[in-house]
């Protein structure tokens, strides 16, 4: 059996937000204000049924928090105010993406709103646009094929209160959504098309870099299963355990599902099982957890559930079991957790008896297993309710999860149809006309070996390599236009950087400006090379000193020309010794050439 997989690439652009002014990257300048929000669910472009997921999401009947920041959010972000023109610059970017990849472009821009109720957009829906389709990657298992190239709004960043607090100051940042076709033939390739698609994207210039600027999304099924979407995958080398791990876990449901199937004789209904208050059972319980409940209000109720005896407690791989799926559909509803009949009853305090007087309330038979939630009546039911829901569809129901720290993923959703798309009435379509042909033109985008090439001529090959495929990339573009030595700012940024953060040196806080500064510093002469480590690591930990104060602080200043003849002279060492002492504030081939040349010196000269 084979996979079927595809990756969905999202990643900010660089510039303005989507829809407004404001700025598209993130400031951390803390909240200005806040607001609350309900949202309803409505039909599709079509009419007809609300899409699957958006009902979930619905009933749920949340109120969701959202606070602003005034530097980085405005009146369009809390939908109070209607879109303003869609970002020409944003769309020229993702056009020259779309020619990078060979796809054909669309005649018309048109925006369509995607409908959302989870509070990850305060008007329900997020703008997303098709602005290219037909293109193609290449990698070393052959080309794989771009179904679309999209520009689209980011969504809210969850606030620190969980899932019903967002702030603002990432809404409507534009993305590029780069979409293949399922040519994708397993783990190893899905990693190496992500590479090959998110390498191209950074050397474009053209979009942000860092942490939560590019999250993937794998679509996999396997033969004859149904497809899953595994959201918000950061980490470029977590895609292969992702892919892996899904992998198996669908071909053991499967597994599962022809033994239920073996077991009822084909013929088995799991979704229409009573739901069966069994609080009575316990009213004189030792379980903590039934009592705490109970205390709170909470009643317990379960159901059977035909032919799934020893099932629930089956891995699907390793540290994660059946009984764990069908727990994350619980607790969609609310509940913390279910308990279900695999379990050792004892590390609950359910005792032999009523243990076996809840298996005859539940009208269990041998080969039946139960489960249980402990919760008021309504949130039990909806609970319950969705557990059964995901026992029905044994194999691999179609659904989107969530892509976990360690590889593993957990149900979000079920998966969403066309159902939820419908026109944006407040945005003009955009024509795809000259202008905008010569505007993407104009930001032309070379290819990753183009890009190789030409490092390859300023740096060893190696070291080109790893450049390429380097988070600061960019700012290595812009050191080394600004004057900078490739090679010494390709070691600082890979390199040194690297050891001062494992340090715990705070470095993320010395930016691009203050970077350009230290290597202008240097070019000018105020610090050697050696400096360099120290300088940065006195900036990130006093980030409110100048440069210029920390040199003379920290006696980092370059000592060269006659104060070095006259330090060489008064200190009469050999060069070693020298630079020992000296090593941060002067440069050897000064000292060494200050010996040669120096009557006086000249014995004290010594190879390094």
């Amino acid at each position: 059996m084979g996979i079927k997989c595809g990756l969905e690439i999202h990643q900010r652009l660089c510039g303005k937000k989507l829809f407004c002014s404001c700025p598209a990257h993130i400031e951390g300048t803390g909240a200005s204000g806040g607001f609350s929000r309900r949202l309803a669910s409505a039909k599709g472009e079509l009419g007809g049924l609300v899409d699957s997921a958006v009902s979930f999401e619905t009933v749920k009947e949340k109120t969701f928090a959202y606070s602003y920041a005034l530097k980085s959010a405005c009146l369009v972000e809390a939908d109070e105010e209607p879109p303003h023109g869609l970002n020409r610059g944003a769309l020229a970017a993702v056009v020259s993406i779309c020619n990078a990849l060979m796809c054909t472009l669309v005649d018309e821009v048109q925006v369509m709103r995607k409908i959302v109720v989870d509070g990850s957009n305060t008007c329900g829906f997020q703008r997303t646009a098709i602005v290219g389709m037909g293109g193609k990657i290449p990698t070393s298992k052959g080309d794989v094929r771009i179904a679309s190239v999209c520009i689209e709004e980011e969504s809210c960043a969850i606030g620190e209160e969980g899932k019903t607090s967002f702030s603002l100051d990432r809404l409507g940042i534009p993305l590029v959504e780069i979409a293949t076709e399922p040519d994708v033939v397993d783990a190893a390739h899905a990693k190496e098309t992500a590479l090959a698609i998110g390498t191209l994207l950074r050397v474009s210039n053209l979009v942000q870099r860092g942490i939560g600027t590019i999250r993937q999304d794998i679509n996999i099924s396997v033969s004859g299963g149904n497809r899953v979407e595994i959201k918000g995958s950061q980490e470029l080398g977590m895609i292969e355990t992702l892919v892996q791990k899904e992998e198996q876990r669908q071909r053991v449901l499967a597994q599962m599902g022809e033994e239920v199937k073996r077991r009822s004789g084909g013929k088995f209904e799991t979704a229409q099982q009573p739901i069966v208050d069994v609080g009575e059972i316990f009213s004189d319980t030792q379980c903590a957890l039934i009592k705490k409940g109970s205390e709170g209000g909470a009643g317990v109720f379960g159901c059977a559930v035909p032919y799934h005896a020893g099932l629930l407690g089956r891995e699907v791989y390793e540290g994660r079991r059946y009984g764990s799926e069908v727990s994350d559909y619980a607790k969609a509803a609310g509940v913390k957790g279910i308990i279900h009949s695999d379990e050792d009853m004892g590390k609950y305090g359910i005792s032999e008896d009523e243990l076996a007087e809840l298996e005859i309330a539940l009208s269990c038979k041998k080969m039946d297993a139960f489960v249980l939630v402990v919760a008021k009546e309504k949130i039990a039911h909806a609970a319950l309710s969705y557990a059964l829901l995901r026992l029905q569809n044994a194999p691999t129901p179609e659904e989107t999860r969530r892509a976990n720290p360690d590889g593993s993923s957990s149900f979000m959703r079920p998966l969403p149809g066309g159902a939820r798309m419908y026109p944006e009435t407040d945005v003009e379509p955009i024509r795809v006309d000259a202008q905008l042909l010569k505007e993407a033109a104009d930001m032309k985008i070379q290819s990753p070996q183009e890009k190789l090439e030409g490092l390859c001529k300023i740096l060893p090959q190696q070291m080109a390599k790893r450049m390429l495929t380097s988070r600061n990339f960019a700012l290595f573009e812009t050191l080394v236009k600004e004057g900078a030595d490739a090679m010494l700012a390709a070691a600082t940024l890979e390199d040194t950087l690297v050891a001062l953060r494992r340090e715990g040196v705070p470095v993320e806080g010395v930016g691009k400006e203050k970077l350009i500064a230290v290597f202008e510093a240097h070019k000018k002469g105020k610090i050697t090379k050696a400096a360099i480590g120290e300088l940065l690591r006195a900036a990130a930990s006093e980030p409110a000193t100048g440069l210029d104060a920390l040199i003379g602080e920290k006696a980092l200043g370059k000592i060269s020309g006659k104060e070095l003849e006259v330090l060489v002279k008064k200190e009469n060492l050999p060069l070693g010794q020298i630079m020992a002492k000296y090593r941060l504030r002067v440069d050897a081939q000064e000292v060494q050439n200050i010996l040669r040349f120096c009557p006086a010196a000249s014995l004290l000269l010594r190879p390094l």
